[in-house]
């Protein structure tokens, strides 16, 4: 056990085909079941109220989780890490809650959708995370790590089963001594401290310059034998699990091999729920813990199939049971978005109909998304209750796309059979890969079923020459989505700033011109120009589009002064503010003003920053496109000249 204390709490849960019992840290649920025991465990909720509580005991403001679909960040469609958020805040600016900071957040991983299926990759996951913005960093990082993990009344892990790795210094960098010898005055022996390559311990920065520094890794020893006399923690060969990342944002990079100290130096943790969760409770599988009991068992049921017979079947399942899961969060975000062939509708659009592909071939023709979806909002609308509110949306979408993507499988066929007879006066009994892609590309039609068709007339696919055209796909894709969508502005170079200040005043112009109903639904910020979502029934006409344009450019030839006040939420929105809606805020909230009391205010939002100080020096607004973006959502495209 990794447990050096006795967990004295038991819980029963009936899903439709399994009993589960099981620790957990409800409150007042403390009476023994009358149903033997089948393993002692921690739950995710015990994990996540635990860090909270032991964070909050050491001076951590708790702080809102994001949306899994960020604004004004050009490099990633999706919240992909705990810490991703709070960017602007590593980078210098004012956290309202304070220096030092905890939550748990929803995150969206894309690179390894096609993986997805195996014992370990997941598509959506939680992450905890503790921050220092400015305040403690190595060694008050590290002593609280160590406490949470080994202390009895928190995760109780026996000192013996954990190792560390820290970052083993470089031409341009020197060996990161400072962590090391915290971790051994608190008790790890240097045999189980590893040094390991900038690959392995070292984070950022994202661009070519900006704030970086190595980091520290906790390992716990699954007691397994080691792959041999070199396997320490860091290993991939099974033997130590990561289960925790200290980051300590130690340098700024100026150049490829310039390093200087930051003066402000940050703290970034993450701990991963469903990776923790595993390990405490000596699994091997994130599929065989009790986040995916209920999902497993829907499934299931649906499929009249027991899972753990077949291979390649508990494949399909697990497949099920991640894309579904990961397309409930992403439609029942405050900010979701709907399928569609861009963006993160396009990933969406993706794990749903990988998802229903995989019902096929488990059989499964009738509903199959929705009613999964259901048990996910049911166990999971605690620590999330938007996929309560967001439920019909959530469960509407999804059977629109499914039936969407049956009809496509259809028109596929089809398709087919028109290649056929083409197809059969090559003797060689071939379908090219061109051929295979086009029907993907064009109608959705996915390769394994092509193969299955061309099997059935006794032809075999160029699978080799499909997979070229698809990675040429996925690297134009791949181009194009780097391009698009986060919560805070990453990028805070000037004409950045610029451009999230001019998202303010075309807000209030809008509103101004076409009504109160107006409300932000999105931004995208670059260097180059801005794009901006907004809740409207109808296309603008031309005369709208040339009002708000001019309302805009009126309030930047006045050079309005721009200030920030702190206050609390409720004060904010008494006082005029608009907070956008679905957005989760902290106690306290910047509220930026465009304009005062001499020139009058023209704006009052609520945002985090940064902005310019007066809105003369944003230049010549001009609106270079206005057009649908989703139903009920216009979306206007425009640049600073």
């Amino acid at each position: 056990m990794l447990h050096s204390r006795p967990v004295v709490q038991k819980c029963l849960i009936l899903y439709p085909t399994k009993q589960y019992n099981f620790t957990c840290g409800c409150p007042g649920l403390d009476e023994v079941s009358p149903i033997p025991l089948l393993f002692w465990f921690m739950t995710a909720y015990e994990l996540r109220s635990k860090y909270i509580a032991f964070f909050k005991s050491k001076d951590h403001a708790q702080i809102q989780g994001k949306s899994l679909l960020p604004d004004n960040d050009p490099t990633v469609l999706f919240t992909t890490a705990g810490m991703h958020p709070l960017v602007p805040y590593l980078l210098g600016e004012d956290h309202p809650a304070g220096n030092r900071l905890v939550d748990y957040q929803k995150c969206i991983r894309t690179g390894d959708i096609d993986v997805v299926g195996d014992t370990s990759h997941l598509t959506f996951f939680e992450m905890l995370g503790n921050w220092s913005l400015g305040d403690y960093f190595k060694e008050g990082a590290i002593e609280m790590s160590f406490e949470f993990l080994t202390a009895p009344e928190w995760l109780g892990i026996s000192l013996e089963r954990i190792g560390v790795t820290v970052f083993e210094g470089d031409a341009t960098v020197a060996r990161d001594e400072e962590s090391a010898a915290v971790w051994k005055r608190l008790g790890i022996p240097e045999s189980r401290i590893s040094y390991r390559p900038r690959a392995d311990n070292w984070w950022g920065p994202a661009g070519a310059t900006g704030p970086c520094g190595p980091d520290s890794e906790m390992f716990i020893d699954m007691e397994k034998e080691p792959c041999g006399p070199a396997c320490a923690p860091g290993c991939s060969c099974g033997k130590w699990l990561e289960i925790w990342n200290d980051v300590f944002m130690q340098y700024h990079k100026n150049a490829p091999e310039e390093y200087t100290p930051l003066a402000r130096q940050c703290v970034d943790t993450g701990m991963g729920i469903e990776r923790t969760v595993t390990i405490l409770n000596g699994k091997t599988s994130v599929y065989d813990t009790e986040l995916f009991a209920p999902i497993i068992a829907a499934v299931e049921q649906a499929a009249a199939y027991h899972y753990g017979s077949d291979p390649d079947k508990d494949r399909s399942v697990r497949i099920i049971c991640d894309h579904v899961r990961a397309a409930t969060f992403i439609l029942g975000d405050p900010k979701g978005v709907s399928p569609s062939n861009v963006g993160a509708g396009y990933v969406l659009r993706r794990l749903i109909r990988r998802a229903v592909r995989h019902g096929l071939k488990l059989g499964i023709h009738g509903t199959l998304l929705s009613p999964i979806a259901q048990v996910i909002i049911d166990q999971m609308s605690g620590p999330y209750p938007e996929l309560t509110e967001n439920r019909l949306f959530v469960r509407t979408e999804l059977d629109k796309e499914e039936g969407r993507f049956l009809e496509t499988l259809q028109k596929g066929e089809q398709e087919f059979e028109k290649l056929l007879p083409s197809l059969r006066q090559d003797s060689r009994k071939i379908m090219s890969g061109r051929l295979a892609f086009k029907l993907y590309d064009t109608y959705g039609f996915p390769i394994e079923l092509t193969e299955e068709l061309a099997a059935e007339q006794g032809m075999t696919v160029n699978r080799p020459e499909f997979e070229k055209a698809f990675k040429q796909h996925q690297e134009l894709s791949r181009a194009g989505s780097e391009q698009l969508f986060k919560g805070g502005l990453v990028d805070q170079g000037i004409m950045a700033v610029k451009y999230h200040t001019a998202t303010h005043l075309l807000h209030q112009a809008l509103r101004t011109v076409l009504g109160k109903h107006v409300a932000q639904k999105g931004s995208n910020i670059t260097a180059e120009r801005m794009r901006f979502d907004f809740s409207h029934g109808a296309a603008m006409s031309a005369e709208e589009i040339a009002q708000v344009q001019a309302l805009v450019n009126e309030q930047i030839q006045r050079d309005l002064p721009v200030t920030m006040t702190m206050m609390g939420l409720d004060e904010a929105k008494a006082s005029g503010a608009i907070a956008l809606f679905g957005e989760k805020y902290e106690s306290q909230v910047k509220v930026y003003t465009i304009g005062d009391d001499s020139h009058g205010v023209f704006s009052k939002e609520v945002c985090g920053g940064p902005h310019v100080d007066r809105t003369g020096t944003l230049g010549t607004f001009k609106i270079q496109k206005e057009q649908s973006s989703s139903a009920g959502v216009r979306r206007i495209r425009a640049v600073l000249e």
